[in-house]
């Protein structure tokens, strides 16, 4: 942006609440939670969902645990209010459920309203009107006076078919439109007339919502006028405060938070932050913020893979690869020193099972969402030796010792250089297996016999193609091993084995066993191989072979 264009710009004015204690807070339970996907989620579509999409989300929304839903604005679209009446005639609206309906301050549309409702056991009419000092002088051209004679006539409107509203019953709610562009007086004075009309109490509580219908100022201030009018309004204890912040500033969620810790005790929003313009407040990452701090966020999101997909084919929105918890690469490190420390933090964390969460990188254990382990990693250019060795572990079963990562890892940091691209697990397996399993060098093992007796008493017999020559050799060592080596050593190849490891590959009496061994060459180089037999000596004696072939070939 140039300098002169932001000439064109103000700051946002502060409250002057020499006093506030929000910042002193911390939220220690989940609020009333109201999904307004229905509403607002729906006309930020391209194309509005259908009645079927609309009955999967309501299903889903339902099975997620929200008590409170906004179904639609069924006086301004057959649609919505086809929908709604669906959901009634039918009985689709469980018992501890309570749909919400929007509505602005006129006759026939408050007519249309109720009828939309009627035979609900439960519904929160929602009548709003822009309060915003610009809208009032450039939208309305009203003063401050008619605004309010608006919202007090729509609020005596609705009282008065509330009481003649036969078998259910009526929560009365109130939103001055752009609180954020509303001087916080006049926004008291008009909620203040209105609960005049519907007379609150605290057994029956009005719901009075201030939205950031625009976010206009930084999170802070938006808390300083939630907790200015909370401490400001008459008869609190008729008020459940609520808050309907929209996202222009992208600090829709942290100015949520802080409305909680300011006095709020409701939110509206929508999942993954569907709505107008740059969205509404993301519901699944402030539950899951909240969970991520040890409270119960009383929503069920426990299969994010099915509220993705649900809500990816209603909507025809994508949830973005890198959307906070729930994106599909937000559990996963292609960064070397990343990867080392989460696989080593999932070790400990699976070994000791501590009472808490505590992975390097991951702010919440995955599997808590549905997801698994095994995409935590990926690999790239960019990854590490920790991150292909974690791969491995995880996908087939191969514990690879630590001295031996280094030497993959540059293995696997020329494929994906030359590559240029990601490589999947199966590719960084076939990569090992050419590199270490299927290793055809001048020397392979035709047929071997052993003979253990414990202690130094190990002997081996084996048939070994040398260059394509079979000869017999016999060997003595202090174990199996070292027994082999003196057998090779016998037809002129020399070595030292300067590291192994060994484990199974499965449970049970016939498991593949995997061996891995590091040989030092006269020359004093050297290198790892890697065995796989039903046999623990027989895998021993391929890793061997396989290390020394791959001298011979990397030579």
């Amino acid at each position: 942006m140039k300098p002169e264009a932001v000439r064109k710009y103000r700051a946002y004015e502060g409250v002057e609440l020499s006093e506030r204690t929000w910042p002193g807070r911390t939220i220690e339970a989940a609020p009333r939670w109201c999904s307004v996907d229905l509403r607002d989620g729906n006309q930020a579509l391209i194309d509005p969902m259908s009645l079927k999409e609309k009955g999967e989300i309501f299903t889903l929304l339902v099975a997620m645990g929200f008590k409170e839903i906004e179904v639609g604005f069924p006086s301004a679209s057959q649609t919505e209010f086809d929908f709604l009446r669906l959901l009634i005639e039918e009985g689709l609206i469980p018992d501890d459920v309570t749909v919400q309906v929007l509505t602005q301050a006129r006759r026939h549309l408050i007519d249309k309203t109720f009828d939309a409702i009627r035979g609900a056991k439960r519904a929160i009419v929602h009548l709003y009107n822009s309060t915003s000092e610009l809208q009032r002088r450039v939208v309305f051209k009203k003063e401050k006076a008619g605004i309010i004679r608006l919202a007090v006539d729509g609020a005596r409107m609705i009282r008065e078919e509330a009481e003649k509203f036969e078998g259910g019953e009526i929560v009365y709610q109130y939103s001055p439109e752009s609180f954020t562009g509303t001087e916080l007086d006049f926004s008291l004075a008009i909620c203040e007339a209105v609960a005049g009309v519907w007379a609150p109490t605290g057994q029956r509580p009005m719901i009075v919502n201030l939205p950031a219908t625009v976010e206009m100022s930084t999170p802070n201030v938006y808390a300083d006028r939630i907790e200015w009018f909370s401490t400001h309004v008459s008869g609190r204890e008729g008020i459940i405060l609520s808050v309907h912040p929209h996202n222009d500033r992208g600090t829709a969620v942290a100015a949520a938070e802080l409305a909680l810790m300011a006095g709020a005790e409701r939110i509206e929003g929508t999942l993954f932050g569907n709505g107008e313009r740059t969205g509404n407040v993301d519901i699944v990452t402030l539950a899951l913020n909240m969970a991520s701090q040890g409270v119960d966020p009383c929503l069920d999101l426990s299969d994010m893979n099915r509220i993705i997909e649900t809500c990816e084919r209603c909507t025809r929105i994508p949830v973005h690869i890198r959307h906070p918890y729930a994106g599909s690469l937000v559990y996963t490190a292609f960064s070397g020193s990343h990867q080392d420390a989460i696989h080593k933090g999932m070790k400990i964390y699976e070994e000791t099972k501590p009472p808490y969460w505590e992975v390097p990188y991951l702010p919440i254990d995955p599997t808590d969402l549905g997801r698994t382990y095994e995409s935590i990693i990926r690999i790239n250019s960019q990854s590490g030796k920790g991150g292909i060795a974690h791969v491995l572990e995880k996908e087939y079963g191969l514990i690879l010792p630590r001295a031996m990562h280094p030497e993959f890892a540059a293995v696997i940091q020329e494929l994906t250089d030359r590559e240029g691209t990601e490589i999947s697990p199966g590719r960084i397996m076939k990569a090992f297996e050419e590199e270490y399993l299927d290793q055809e060098g001048a020397i392979s093992l035709t047929s071997c016999r052993v003979a253990d007796g414990g202690g130094e008493n190990a002997t081996v017999e084996a048939v070994l193609a040398l260059h394509g020559t079979e000869r017999q050799v016999r060997g003595e060592g202090n174990g199996p091993i070292d027994a082999f080596a003196a057998a090779l050593k016998k037809i002129g190849i020399e070595f030292r084995v300067t590291g192994y490891h060994e484990h199974a590959l499965s449970e049970g009496s016939d498991s593949i066993a995997a061996a891995y061994v590091c040989v030092e060459e006269p020359s004093g180089q050297s290198r790892w191989g890697a065995g796989q037999d039903r046999n623990i000596h027989l895998a021993s004696y391929k890793a061997i072979l396989s290390a020394l072939g791959r001298s011979t070939k990397r030579a």
